[in-house]
């Protein structure tokens, strides 16, 4: 489903709800928000990939006239992109266009230098930065001008709804950020959350009432990070002071509150968020055969993000650093990890099937040796030589024996598991991959499309 189209259901949603609790709401207990909702403000967090990325380099193409400047467009200039469209097709009619073909590569690795990621580090290219734009015109349209549709807007048509409805321009506050990062790297590398922190004392000040949140589909575990970043942030007394002055109604578009099973898809045959990109290093290699490995793929398994909206289990949790710190115990790089009873008894982890099922070729008994237990089970198939079909559960994601499962067959897997454990597992804040508690705002809607197909229903 395209994000124009969840945007445009959900929001429609969300604008109806509002506009009633603003006619309807009765005042709070303590006296405050007793009518007067000219004072809110609205933030905005957005979604994956649904935040203009620039250029922080010059970066020279050879043999393309499409050189990098410091803050032209990168994601999304279709301009460039679409250059990959048009490589495939020189590339699948064998077309041996020499100057034309180098023109086109030169391109193609000149926008990949500028979009992807050291998947170990998550460091930029040496040669090209990119960084996220800044204000509302980073999440309204990802390529204003060029083309439109689902591919390019995004927060528009909201932004005109809220126009339409008298909100004034300083009460629309949007705090694009890096997507590609994983929650840690928000912080380390641009001090997301400080900022984000600030940003709402800022509308208070210049409003004179609390925010209202909108967070999108990932703008939803970013909210949640910075919830439990909070924590540690200011005093412990003063933490639900600081949300009730600051937040009266969190709005949770499209959360996915237990992962989404896309994500797997995507870190095994690519993402290509509607792009003309290669799922695929050659038209010609059978897309099941995961040893090869094409530009989506390439892409969406470089950025640390991409494991933050695997699915995960309901039974599962780790501990909570905030009454770890206040309470004296012992102090732990990262939270441990445990799981109810109910993991063991029950079927799927809370979902309501396993999320892959994969067949796995044969190199004999002992080639996975973290789910030994299947393979015996398996042992007259493997004598006959036979593939043989294994599932998972969300839990056997979250927490790397599928990743680990496949690790033979997939060189690519040792860098999941990598980001997996440094990036999540060993989050010094929060192990995001575990169910959420209710976040302690006195107004939360979660608000969702109804009768769409998902993967799983």
């Amino acid at each position: 489903m395209s994000v124009q189209l969840k945007m445009r259901i959900c929001f429609v949603v969300v604008i109806f709800v509002l506009l009633l609790g603003a006619l309807r709401q009765t005042a709070a207990a303590d006296g405050k928000m007793t009518g007067d909702y000219s004072k809110l403000s609205g933030i905005i967090i957005p979604g994956f990939a649904s935040t203009q990325l620039r250029a922080w380099s010059f970066l020279d193409c050879p043999y393309s006239p499409l050189d990098f400047n410091p803050l032209d467009l990168v994601w999304l200039d279709t301009t460039k992109v679409a250059r990959f469209m048009v490589y495939n097709t020189f590339r699948k009619n064998l077309l041996s266009a020499s100057s034309i073909i180098l023109q086109l590569l030169s391109a193609v690795n000149c926008w990949l230098k500028c979009v992807l990621l050291d998947p170990y580090n998550q460091t930029d290219h040496p040669e090209c930065k990119s960084r996220p734009d800044s204000g509302l015109s980073a999440i309204t349209e990802l390529d204003p001008g060029y083309i439109t549709g689902p591919l390019s807007s995004v927060w528009k048509d909201w932004i005109k709804w809220c126009i339409e409805f008298g909100i004034e321009p300083n009460a629309i506050i949007a705090v694009p950020y890096d997507w590609r990062l994983s929650p840690s790297k928000l912080e380390e590398r641009d001090l997301y959350f400080h900022k984000l922190k600030l940003t709402f004392e800022t509308a208070l000040k210049l409003r004179g009432g609390p925010s209202i949140v909108f967070a999108h589909s990932l703008g939803n575990n970013v909210f949640r990070y910075f919830l439990e970043w909070l924590k540690l942030e200011i005093a412990p007394k003063r933490y639900i002071q600081w949300l009730d002055e600051h937040i009266h109604a969190y709005f949770a578009v499209a959360s996915p509150f237990l992962g989404a099973t896309e994500t797997v898809k995507a870190a095994l045959s690519g993402a290509t968020f509607g792009l003309p990109v290669s799922e695929v290093i050659d038209s010609g290699v059978a897309k099941s055969n995961l040893k090869y490995q094409g530009t989506a793929r390439l892409m969406f398994n470089s950025f640390g993000s991409s494991l933050w909206m695997m699915p995960f289990s309901k039974y599962c949790t780790a501990d909570s650093i905030y009454w770890k710190h206040f309470s004296g115990g012992i102090k732990k790089d990262h939270p441990t990890y445990h799981c109810d009873e109910q993991e063991f008894k029950l079927n799927y982890s809370g979902w309501p099937t396993n999320i892959v099922n994969i067949e796995f070729p044969i190199h004999g008994y002992d080639a996975y040796p973290s789910v030994t237990d299947v393979t015996q089970t398996n042992l007259s198939s493997t004598e006959y030589g036979f593939p043989t079909l294994l599932s998972f559960s969300a839990r056997e994601v979250s927490d790397g024996t599928f990743f680990k499962s496949i690790e033979d067959y997939d060189p690519e897997s040792k860098r999941l598991l990598h980001q997996l454990k440094k990036l999540y597992h060993n989050d010094p804040i929060l192990n995001p991959l575990t169910p959420w508690d209710r976040p302690p705002i006195k107004n939360v809607f979660c608000i969702y499309g109804v009768d769409m197909k998902t993967e799983v229903k």
